[in-house]
Order: structure tokens, then sequence, then C-alpha cells
């Protein structure tokens, strides 16, 4: 069976190949997304990624992270669990010689709760499909999100985020529905009291760190 192959389609690593492992739920971001999402980015930025911080929450070949180490931002946090996917995101770390690249082995929901004080400029959510995982990380991204954060969504249908989230830029290609994200609020001193309005639950602080490797 012939493999999948994928490249970096912009910035610095542009056509570097990135190898796709055989991993339960891998599900590598097509080119034509990975250009579109990042358009968007690029906009609400004004083309600067130098001072950019990026979680990528469902790595898998991090396509998605090492297109945006590509353009220069200055730091990516890559999560993965599957043992042969984390393997070849450190290969690719180490080949591109992305220093700003950190890689860490866990289970997503988990991760973000351990992620301290540490804010992130854009967050990007492509979990394996039919798992529910959105449901279950909804609460959980505000609190990781910057002032004015990005948030990137993939999934297998249209969905219709908490009223919290602001929609920016909404598009498919084939089955991927994607969206572009801001959490709409004052986060500074309203997370909580929005986190709670999500979940009827007072949201105690996280203290916990993480390794990276």
């Amino acid at each position: 069976m012939k493999k999948h192959k994928i490249r970096i389609v912009g910035g610095d690593y542009r056509r570097t190949p990135i190898p796709v492992v055989d991993a339960a739920g891998l599900r590598p971001t097509p080119d034509r997304v990975r250009e579109t999402l990042y358009n968007w980015v690029s906009h609400f930025w004004g083309g600067d990624f130098s001072d950019k911080r990026v979680l990528d929450l469902f790595a898998g070949t991090g396509a998605l992270g090492f297109e945006a180490a590509s353009r220069g931002a200055a730091h990516v946090q890559m999560v993965e669990s599957s043992p042969a996917a984390l393997a070849a995101l450190r290969a690719l770390r180490n080949k591109l010689g992305a220093l700003q690249v950190r890689v860490h082995a866990g289970n997503a929901a988990v991760v973000l709760e351990r992620l301290d004080d540490a804010r992130f400029d854009l967050v990007l959510v492509d979990p394996p499909f039919g798992q529910g995982w959105l449901e279950t990380l909804w609460d959980k991204l505000p609190p990781v999100l910057s002032e004015n954060g990005l948030l990137y969504i993939e999934t297998e249908s249209a969905i219709e985020p908490p009223p919290a989230f602001e929609v920016l830029r909404s598009s498919k290609a084939g089955q991927v529905h994607f969206q572009l994200l801001r959490f709409a609020a004052t986060q500074k001193t309203d997370n909580n009291r929005i986190l709670e309005c999500l979940t009827g639950a007072r949201v105690p602080p996280s203290n916990s760190n993480l390794k990276n490797a």
C-alpha cells in the first residue's frame, strides 16, 4: 500500500516532506486547508509570527505545528499520545534544527490541565474524528489562550461553538470542516466567570508543570 506523503507548504521549511506514520486516528490536515488556515492567521497577526506561541494539541504528523514554526513562530508546543508519531515528530524537529519546537507525550485533556500559567496565541485542535473530543475540551481551552488568542478547530461535520467563542473564519474542504475562533471575553479578569457559566462549576487553579522532550 502506497504511503500518503505531505509537505510543509509555507515559510522557511517549505517543501520539506513530513512522514506519515501508521497510527490509529492519524489524519493529516490537507495542504490546501493548512494554507488557508495560515493565510487567515497571517491576516489577524499582520504577517508577524515572531513573538507568537502556538499549541498543537493533537500533533499527529506535526503538519499544523511545523507550519507555524516554518513561518517564524517563537514557540511551538506539540502534544501527541502515539509512540510512533512522537518518534517521527522528534526526528523531524531534529532534522530541521527547529529548536523552537517542543514535543510532549500525553493526553490532550490532561495536558491542558497541567499548563499552569502558560498562554498561547494560537491553539490548534484537530482531534481524531468520531471520538467526542471537542465536548471534553471546550471548557479547558479558554484558560490557555492569550488575550485575543486564536483557536483553530477541525472536525468531520459542521459545529456550533459555545457562545463564549467568536467565529472569525469558517470553511470546508472535502469532508473536513474547519474554523478559526477567538475567545470573546476579557480574559485577564473574566476567564473564571465565563468558565463557570460554561460548566456550572467553580474553576480551581492549576498547579502542575509539563516536561518536554
